[in-house]
């Protein structure tokens, strides 16, 4: 999106003030722990860019409370199930004898947003060690939430989707709809004799560059939209819409919990 779009339907610019306000309105307090998935572009045009997003966001819960993002690095994956984009089956083994290890002080994401990529290099944000599915997390319970995470179970019980949902925590959409809300990966898990596929990935084990491979359920997102709408039919959540962007604040074990069973049936 150009400068000038952004800026066309706005009556004010968003500033981290006027954010503030707004993620006030739509139900985020001190406190909270709140996994935000998000779109820049579909605010407008914001004074100080993703900047300006994430210390909006840190204002509202306080050092109290905890923001999480996905900070997921799709690349890091086994080539053989690469589609966007594919590559030929005879780079497949130079791909995995070359993929750098995940590092989370250095891997950045993919297609994860701006607002994803600024939040994980902030002050104090930390992020797990997942080499596929890492979260990063800054606030009260952020040691905590990022604690452990199965590489065989990167959305599921233990991992820090498990720990939100423990902490009773919030699920905010900034501009993005349920085909980009993650926390629906961790109600995949409750879904009996769910396919399982094998993955590899570049790793750091005592120091050292390997290739690991693992076995894991086959997640898909597929559905996720019209999940999402069905659960917003019958659970009450909070919708504003900030600059351009509707956004979402919904509870995260109430989603889950809906999920687990729409996906069972």
């Amino acid at each position: 999106m150009s400068e000038k779009n952004a800026i066309e339907g706005l009556k004010t610019p968003n500033t981290r003030s006027s954010l503030s306000t707004d993620f006030k309105n739509i139900g985020l307090k001190k406190g909270m722990v709140v996994i935000v998935h998000s779109s820049l572009n579909s605010l407008g045009w914001v004074c100080g860019g993703p900047v300006a997003v994430i210390q909006a966001l840190k204002d509202v819960v306080g050092e109290e409370g905890t923001i999480v993002m996905p900070t997921q690095t799709g690349e890091n994956s086994d080539p053989s199930v690469w589609g966007n984009p594919p590559v030929p089956e005879e780079w497949w083994p130079t791909i995995r004898e070359e993929m750098p290890p995940f590092d989370p002080d250095v891997t950045p994401t993919r297609e994860m947003g701006r607002i994803v990529e600024t939040f994980r290099t902030h002050p104090n944000v930390k992020r797990s060690l997942h080499p596929a599915y890492s979260f990063a997390a800054w606030g009260a319970h952020s040691d905590y939430i990022l604690s452990e995470q199965p590489l065989e179970a990167g959305f599921g019980h233990q991992s820090p989707l498990a720990k939100i949902y423990e902490l009773d925590g919030h699920v905010l959409l900034i501009g993005v709809d349920h085909d980009s809300n993650t926390s629906l990966h961790f109600a995949e898990h409750a879904v009996r004799d769910r396919r399982k596929v094998q993955k590899g990935a570049a790793i750091l084990e005592d120091g050292q560059r390997v290739w690991k491979t693992y076995e894991e359920i086959e997640y898909n997102a597929d559905v996720f939209a019209e999940l999402g709408s069905e659960f917003e039919k019958v659970h009450s959540f909070k919708s504003v819409i900030i600059g351009k962007a509707e956004c979402k604040l919904m509870s995260q074990r109430k989603l889950i919990d809906f999920g687990r069973e729409w996906l069972t049936r």
